[in-house]
C-alpha cells in the first residue's frame, strides 16, 4: 500500500497497528478493540440495580455503590460501570 505512510501520522491502538501489519480484516472475532467492550445491561439487571439503589440509598454513612456491588447478582461489574449506569438511568 503506497499510502500507508499517511496512517503512521495518526495515533494507533495496538490492535490497529497489528491489523495494519498483518492486513486489514485479519483480526479474528473477539480480538482487538471489540474484546474490551462492556457487556450491555439487560432489563433484568437494570431492574435489580434500581431496586438495590432504592434499598441502600437511605443508609446513613455507608457507601451505596459498595453495598450494591456486594448484592448485585451479576459478577464482573465494576464500580465505574455501576455508577455510570445509575447516572444514565
Amino acid at each position: 500500500n503506497k499510502k500507508a505512510f499517511v496512517e503512521l501520522l495518526f495515533w494507533k491502538s495496538p490492535a490497529a497497528a497489528c491489523e495494519m501489519t498483518k492486513g486489514y480484516s485479519s483480526l479474528q472475532e473477539g480480538e482487538g478493540t471489540s474484546r474490551s467492550r462492556v457487556p450491555p445491561w439487560t432489563p433484568q439487571e437494570e431492574q435489580e440495580l434500581r431496586e438495590l439503589y432504592w434499598k441502600y440509598k437511605e443508609v446513613e454513612g455507608g457507601d451505596i455503590i459498595s453495598a450494591i456491588l456486594a448484592h448485585l447478582p451479576t459478577p464482573g461489574r465494576t464500580r465505574r460501570q455501576v455508577v455510570k449506569q445509575l447516572v444514565r438511568m
